[in-house]
């Protein structure tokens, strides 16, 4: 699951950075309103984490920005500004929640993890789907009474699979998903494969159906018909 964290302060943004891949998130950064600009343009987040005060231009007129864009991206922001008013004017721009510098890096992810369940998936903590149960707390999956092992990206995979069930998604938008900025890297495909081709193995090992669709010259679905 992709963030992005629009932070000017490189070694706030580096922290939440650092803490949020070791929460199974992958994170973009904008350290200016115009890149973050850029970015919100071209990408879709699960999450947006937003500080109001940036070079260039205000966190709030991002938020004016996405709303004209009708995205349904979530966003918390940070701030170091503690007043009424700021937290009013951001939540009634769009902003999901708010947060005041300074914080602790758990209760910040905490939020962003909320966010997402609330955006994603209903707010719920454990996703039934098929003969799948997922933990989203623990970040356990499993098949009846069986505990299905995965990968980081395996889990992220599979997160965006059941986010988008029953839809067709392309190979650009997995890559962009899962490796964001890092999609230069990639000079082919075949590390997607690879990880769905694993992903599915486990699941059928498990004894699930083979919920992983490919859709011929587009891209994949995750079926799920009950």
């Amino acid at each position: 699951m992709k963030l992005l964290i629009i932070e000017d302060e490189k070694e706030l943004s580096d922290s939440i950075c650092s803490y949020m891949n070791s929460e199974q998130f992958s994170c973009e950064t904008a350290y200016d309103y115009r890149t973050a600009l850029d970015k919100i343009i071209l990408n879709e987040y699960v999450c947006i984490i937003l500080d109001i005060t940036l070079p260039y231009g205000s966190g709030l007129d991002l938020l004016s920005e996405l709303k004209a864009m009708n995205k349904s991206d979530g966003v918390l922001i940070i701030s170091a500004k503690n007043s009424l008013d700021d937290r009013i004017k951001g939540l009634n721009s769009g902003a999901d929640d708010y947060l005041t510098k300074p914080f602790h890096l758990a209760e910040l992810g905490a939020r962003v993890s909320a966010i997402v369940r609330r955006k994603s998936f209903e707010g719920k903590t454990k996703i039934s789907i098929g003969l799948l149960t997922l933990d989203l707390s623990e970040r356990i999956l499993k098949s009846g009474d069986e505990q299905i092992p995965l990968t980081k990206k395996e889990y992220e995979l599979l997160l965006y699979f059941i986010s988008n069930k029953n839809k067709v998604v392309t190979k650009e938008a997995i890559v962009e998903h899962l490796w964001g900025d890092d999609i230069d890297m990639a000079d082919s495909y075949d590390f997607i494969y690879s990880h769905i081709k694993n992903l599915r193995k486990k699941l059928m090992q498990a004894g699930c159906p083979d919920y992983i669709k490919a859709v011929y010259g587009m891209g994949y679905k995750f079926s799920i018909n009950h």
